[in-house]
């Protein structure tokens, strides 16, 4: 990026009420090209996002989410965009104030409201055109626009939007727009570069991709739906137009055929002062709530007869400009998440012609190129799913949901990151990932437990899933570039550990409750857990054994990364340290029936501790099997490991060789396919979230694990193909690697297995 400082505009009538609200601000410049254009090409960043269009189309979404200490910038091709004669480059910027609650929790904003172009545009006969903002451009502040939280409870998001359409703002992106009531921008004078927004960084990540889609039916008619199905049907097909008469009130629901992120546009004609509202929903619900958050009760996705429609609404007023040729449109700036719309509509003199409604989907560019099968009949199913679900959460950052959340958890993301390895071998928005997480480390050594999020929140042991992600990159693609500038943030945290031992040498009480406690010791959601906000309730007496044993697995897998990197003496430190740890867990935490305890002599078990204790090594051989088997053959004992932790446990039978005992797992997710579900849930009691991408398991094991393509050695310079059979009987398909695709078949009762 340029250092010129008089590319940084905003509007100079900002006020102290606009600094403390969200608020949509419209730029545009018009440039008139000379001759045919040959270059166009600019660097864009606004606070907080931007949406780019060049006479009218849809160019770019942006700035990639960025922190307090990295604030991106995105290089954007215009030519395809640019013609002979007048264009207009427009910008629609959504500000999110400084006040955490009022703005999307995972993207960071700054005291500087602005808006960022450098550029310019080049035709054949060598005439350049200037596009930066420093000259040329107008501003206005759309103050029909409002953002309203979708919960009184729990609103991260912050997207939802009460707004309408307004005569003014009729041909905004045409050229020869009257612009007699915008504003000239204020220019900063300068900024600062050695934070956020002054260091633009450029771009990590691929832009999101976007596809026009069409729904795919309607569900059902309202009471008053005015026109038949099949009327609505042709109309969503982009068949034909429906005239709703004036003073009329039309309802209905239709579906998207499955769970989506996307763009909506809704087109129309006349209509001045109708109301419309948009409610986006995953599911239809039954009556009733479950938990401290409200969560609706969930049954079968599509029971239209004893379910509603349950989710968040945006709601617009008509203008009444459209015409034929130049419609009114409505696209809410940020993307929704939905299955299924429930469009409603309240005409008033005016009628109101709907000309279109689709969707513009959009995410990461992912691309699947591993293919596998097995014997499981279940399997084709659950892969389709969970390789919707990890689509779905994959934007500018991974996600742990789109609909409730579009947070970056650190427990989340390490599975999600593993899924797109094994099915992918693309680790672009991994290092993202990683390097989000670094820069969020707190003085104490701990990151936050989701990052970007722009305010702290802690869970200590999501820090040692960080190391995790780190080990996982080393095995497959060896990065030892990328490994030496994430070391000291793997020594600080390791090191809070360290300083927060007990006397007796375990980890001492680091966190407690969500809501109560410094930290959070989350752990998991298991049903027993609900009262202790997913902390086994040990933690009411003192410290959690499972601290500990993340502490160990961290150090275990830090002292791998060291011996990489060829830091001898670090290596030792830190398997000394874990053999430590390992030592006061089995004297202070191991019952009298052999197992360890959820806290140090505290007679309470999990599943959770025996599984970490067999990955830890920290109980080996025999035992540790004993201590898994009996946690599954006694359920109703031990609180289980949920879909969030399923990939924990598969690893832990794994390792006892007792991986056949995960047939009956499966059908936690035979389950959600049974209820109609196309993404994986986030658990199987509570279904807040209908996709959570921690459970697109299958997408690890079927590759991974059953057809057994892993790396041995870092950076997949040795690899082993050990197909775990477990309860199978064939097994094939093709695994993408970062060093090519392998071929593998095998079948059981032949006794034979086929590498290529």
């Amino acid at each position: 990026m340029s250092d010129k400082k008089s590319n940084w505009i905003w509007l100079p009538t900002w006020t102290a009420e606009d600094k403390e609200n969200p608020a949509l601000v419209l730029f545009r410049k018009e440039v008139e090209i000379t001759g045919t254009p040959i270059a166009g090409k600019i660097t864009i960043s606004a606070d907080s996002r931007y949406k780019l269009y060049v006479n009218g189309e849809l160019v770019e979404v942006g700035p990639s989410k960025g922190d307090r200490q990295v604030w991106y910038a995105d290089d954007v091709e215009l030519l395809p965009f640019l013609k002979k004669g007048k264009n207009v480059i427009a910008v629609r910027v959504l500000r999110y104030p400084t006040i955490q609650s009022k703005g999307c929790f995972g993207i960071y904003r700054t005291e500087y409201p602005f808006l960022y172009v450098e550029g310019d545009a080049e035709d054949n006969l060598g005439r350049q055109y200037t596009l930066d903002t420093s000259e040329g451009w107008l501003g206005r502040k759309d103050e029909a626009f409002h953002i309203v939280s979708e919960s009184d409870l729990f609103a991260p998001l912050q997207i939802l939007e009460n707004t309408g359409g307004s005569m003014w703002q009729k041909g905004w992106m045409k050229p020869g727009f009257d612009t007699t009531d915008w504003e000239i921008p204020y220019v900063y004078p300068d900024m600062n570069r050695a934070c956020s927004p002054g260091n633009l960084e450029k771009r990590t990540i691929p832009f999101l991709y976007r596809k026009n889609r069409k729904f795919e039916k309607v569900m059902q008619l309202g009471e008053n739906a005015l026109f038949a199905k099949e009327e609505w049907e042709d109309f969503l097909f982009g068949k034909r137009s429906l005239c709703i008469p004036e003073k009329s009130t039309v309802s209905v629901e239709i579906s998207a055929g499955e769970e989506m992120t996307g763009y909506l546009h809704l087109l129309m004609e006349k209509g001045s002062g109708a109301r419309i509202k948009i409610l986006q929903s995953e599911a239809y619900v039954l009556g009733g709530e479950i938990g401290d958050l409200k969560v609706p009760l969930k049954g079968d996705r599509e029971d239209m007869e004893h379910g509603y429609l349950d989710g968040f609404t945006d709601q617009y007023k008509c203008a009444g400009y459209g015409t034929v040729d130049e419609p009114e449109s409505y696209e809410p700036f940020w993307f929704r998440t939905f299955r299924f719309i429930r469009l409603e509509i309240i005409t008033q003199e005016e009628p109101l012609i709907l000309q279109k409604f689709d969707y513009t989907e959009t995410g990461y560019p992912l691309e699947v190129k591993t293919k596998a099968a097995a014997s499981d009949e279940r399997f084709g199913k659950i892969w389709e799913i969970s390789e919707r679900t990890l689509r779905r959460c994959m934007h500018e950052t991974y996600e742990d949901c789109p609909f409730y959340e579009q947070l970056q958890y650190a427990m989340d993301a390490r599975t999600q990151i593993l899924y797109t390895y094994a099915v992918a071998a693309d680790d672009r928005l991994a290092k993202r990932c990683m390097e989000d997480f670094r820069r969020s480390q707190r003085y104490d050594g701990l990151l936050n437990c989701a990052a970007p999020r722009y305010d702290v929140s802690v869970i200590p042991g999501f820090s040692i899933y960080y190391i995790l992600m780190l080990y996982d990159h080393m095995m497959y693609f060896g990065d030892k570039e990328l490994l030496e500038k994430h070391l000291p943030t793997v020594e600080g945290i390791l090191n809070f550990f360290h300083f927060h031992r007990s006397k007796d040498g375990y980890v001492d009480k680091i966190g407690g409750l969500n809501g109560k406690a410094r930290f959070w010791s989350f752990i998991d959601w298991a049903v027993e857990w609900a009262d202790t906000t997913g902390i086994p309730p040990a933690t009411l007496k003192g410290p959690v054994t499972m601290e500990s044993l993340l502490y160990i697995l961290g150090l275990q897998k830090a002292a791998k990364i060291a011996e990489y990197l060829e830091r001898k003496e670090l290596k030792q430190i830190l398997e000394q340290r874990a053999t430590a740890v390992q030592t006061a867990v089995r004297t202070f935490c191991t019952g009298p029936n052999r197992m360890l305890q959820d806290g140090p002599g505290i007679d309470e078990y999990s599943q959770h501790t025996q599984v970490f204790a067999v990955l830890t090594d920290t109980v080996t051989g025999e035992q540790g099997k004993q201590n898994l088997r009996e946690t599954i053959l006694h359920k109703e004992q031990y609180p289980q490991c949920s879909v969030a932790m399923a990939y924990y446990l598969f690893r832990a039978l794994e390792k006892t060789g007792m991986y056949e005992l995960t047939e009956s797992y499966w059908d936690i997710w035979k389950k959600m396919i049974e209820k109609h579900a196309t993404t994986c849930v986030e658990d199987d009691v509570q279904e807040r979230s209908d996709c959570h991408a921690w459970g697109a398991l299958l997408l690890y094991e079927l590759p991974s694990v059953i057809l057994g393509v892993r790396p041995s050695k870092p950076g997949y310079e040795d690899m082993e193909v050990k197909p775990v059979l477990g309860y199978l009987t064939w097994a094939k398909g093709e695994v993408i690697t970062p060093k090519g695709t392998i071929q593998v078949e095998w079948n059981k009762d032949r006794e034979e297995v086929h590498i290529f």
